[in-house]
C-alpha cells in the first residue's frame, strides 16, 4: 500500500438520505477530511414512487440536519428560501413535504457539497493496521481508485425483498420500486393486483384507482396483514423515536428484539390515515356509478404463482389466515409492494474478520452504530476517541438492533451527531439524552427481581 495515499478522516459509502446529512453537518468542520462515494451519477431518493401530489410521512423539521443543527445553511427551510418557495410553503399549512420536493431538497444539499463522489463504485474494503482501504472503480474511465479512512460509515440503504412464493413470475410483475416507470403497461393491463400492507401499496392502488374500469379494467388489493392499519402518529408513541428507546431496545435479547420487530410494524410500516380515508372517500365516489371492478382481500397470504402463457394470466395460490381456506386469483399483472430490508454488501466482505456479525449473520451493531471489532470500549465517547483504532458505522442496517429510530428520516441526525462525536471525540452537535416523558424499562432505583 502507498505511503503517501492521502488518509481521510472519513470515507462514506453510499449517499442515501443519511449519509448525505452526515456529510452535510461534516461540511463546517475544519478539522474533518471526509468524502462520499456513490455508484450512481447523483443523488436520487426512490424515483421509482414519485407519484404526483405523494408526501413524506415526517415533518419537514425531519430534514437532513434540523434536528442536530436548526442553523444549519442545509436545512429544509434554506432550500425552500434559496428557490423562492418559502411563502409558498408557509400559506400551504402542512408539516409534511411533498415527496418530489423532498428528492428536490436533497438533491440542492448535494449540489452544494464538494465531498461527494458520484459514479464511483465500491468493490473491496480491507483493513490496514489502524485504517481501512476502500477501493472503487469509476463508472466514466473503468479505472479503480483507492481511498485510505481511519473511519467508514456504511450508508448503502436497502434494497428491494420479494418473496419467495412470487420470485421470477413471468409476466407483468413489477415491485414498487419500479411502479413509474412501468405505470403506462400496468395501466393498459385488463386486471392488476397489488400485493402489500404499506404507504406504497396505498400509493399505488390510489394512483391506479383513479381510472380503474377503463384503464386498467379491474383493480384488486392482497395484503396478509388482518386490515388496512395506519400508521400510528400519536404523540406517546412518537417517544419511541428516541435515544431512551433506543437505549431500551438495544439493551435486550435478540429473541426479544426479533418479536417486536414483528409486532412494531404499524409503527412504522402503516399508511398514512389521510390516504386510507382518500382510498376510501374515492371507493365511493366511483360506487356512484355502480359497482366499483375492484376488491381488497385482508389476512390473505400468497402461497405462490403460476404463469398461463397462451392467456397472459397470473393466477395466485392464496390461503385465508382467519379461515386456514386456500383459494385462487387470476390478474394479468402483478404491482409487489412488498418492501425493502438491509443486506450486507458484499464489498465488506474483505474485513470480514474484523467486524462483529449476530447468530443471524447480520451486522452486529454496537449501540454507537459501530460493527468493527475493536480494542477500545465500543460505545464511549471521550477525549481519546480521536487517537483510537478506525472504525466502521452503519446507516439504516441496524433495525434489528436499534430498533425502529434505525429508518427513521428524523432520527437520522441524531445517529449522524453520535457518529461524528465518536469520530471527532466531542460533540460537535449537541445530543439529547433525555426527550420522553415515558419510561420504557423499570425506573432507576427500583428494587428488581424475578415474580413468584
Amino acid at each position: 500500500m502507498s505511503a503517501d495515499l492521502r488518509t481521510y478522516d472519513v470515507v462514506g459509502i453510499g449517499i442515501g438520505p443519511f449519509n448525505l446529512g452526515l456529510a452535510a453537518l461534516s461540511a463546517p468542520l475544519a478539522e474533518l477530511d471526509a468524502v462520499f462515494l456513490d455508484s450512481a451519477d447523483g443523488f436520487s431518493w426512490h424515483p421509482g414512487m414519485m407519484i404526483e401530489g405523494a408526501t413524506i410521512q415526517v415533518p419537514f423539521l425531519a430534514d437532513l440536519v434540523t434536528m442536530a443543527d436548526p442553523t444549519s445553511r442545509y436545512s429544509f427551510l434554506s432550500y425552500l428560501k434559496a428557490s423562492g418557495r418559502l411563502y409558498p410553503f408557509y400559506i400551504r399549512e402542512s408539516f409534511y413535504p411533498l415527496r418530489e420536493e423532498y428528492d428536490a431538497y436533497c438533491r440542492w444539499v448535494a449540489e452544494h457539497l464538494d465531498t461527494l463522489r458520484w459514479g464511483r463504485t465500491v468493490v473491496d474494503l480491507e483493513v490496514d493496521g489502524d485504517t481501512y482501504v476502500v477501493r472503487a472503480v469509476r463508472s466514466d474511465t473503468g479505472e479503480e481508485e483507492t481511498y485510505r479512512a481511519r473511519h467508514v460509515v456504511l450508508g448503502t440503504g436497502t434494497s428491494p425483498v420479494v418473496p419467495p412464493a412470487l420470485r421470477d413470475v413471468p409476466g407483468l410483475a413489477v415491485h414498487s420500486s419500479e411502479y413509474l416507470p412501468q405505470r403506462d403497461l400496468l395501466r393498459a393491463a385488463r386486471s392488476v393486483t397489488v400485493v402489500g400492507s404499506g404507504q406504497s401499496a396505498a400509493e399505488i392502488y390510489r394512483d391506479l384507482l383513479e381510472t380503474v374500469g377503463e384503464q386498467p379494467a379491474r383493480l384488486d388489493w392482497v395484503t396478509r396483514s388482518p386490515r388496512f392499519f395506519p400508521m400510528e402518529y400519536t404523540k406517546l408513541t412518537l417517544e419511541m423515536t428516541s435515544p431512551e428507546y433506543t437505549d431500551h431496545f438495544h439493551s435486550l435479547p435478540l429473541e426479544t428484539r426479533q418479536r417486536l420487530g414483528r409486532e412494531q410494524r404499524s409503527l412504522y410500516k402503516g399508511i398514512s390515515a389521510a390516504l386510507v380515508d382518500d382510498i376510501y372517500d374515492t371507493l365511493y365516489r366511483k360506487s356512484v356509478r355502480g359497482p366499483v371492478p375492484s376488491t381488497l382481500l385482508t389476512d390473505t397470504e400468497v402461497l405462490g404463482a403460476r404463469w398461463d402463457a397462451a392467456t397472459e394470466e397470473i393466477t395466485l395460490r392464496l390461503r385465508h389466515g382467519q379461515l386456514d381456506e386456500a383459494h385462487e386469483h387470476t390478474t394479468h399483472a402483478l404491482v409487489l409492494a412488498t418492501g425493502y430490508a438491509a443486506r450486507v454488501p458484499d464489498f465488506v466482505l474483505g474485513a470480514r474478520e474484523h467486524l462483529a456479525w449476530d447468530d443471524l449473520g447480520r451486522f452486529a451493531v454496537a449501540r454507537d452504530y459501530t460493527i468493527d471489532v475493536a480494542e477500545v470500549a465500543r460505545d464511549a465517547i471521550g477525549p481519546d476517541a480521536r487517537s483510537a483504532r478506525g472504525r466502521v458505522f452503519v446507516q439504516n442496517a441496524e433495525e434489528h438492533t436499534h430498533g425502529l429510530t434505525a429508518p427513521d428520516l428524523g432520527f437520522g441526525p441524531w445517529r449522524n451527531s453520535s457518529i461524528l462525536a465518536t469520530i471527532t471525540g466531542r460533540e460537535v452537535y449537541p445530543m439529547e439524552r433525555r426527550i420522553a416523558f415515558q419510561e420504557f424499562g423499570v425506573p432507576a432505583g427500583v428494587p428488581t427481581g424475578a415474580l413468584r
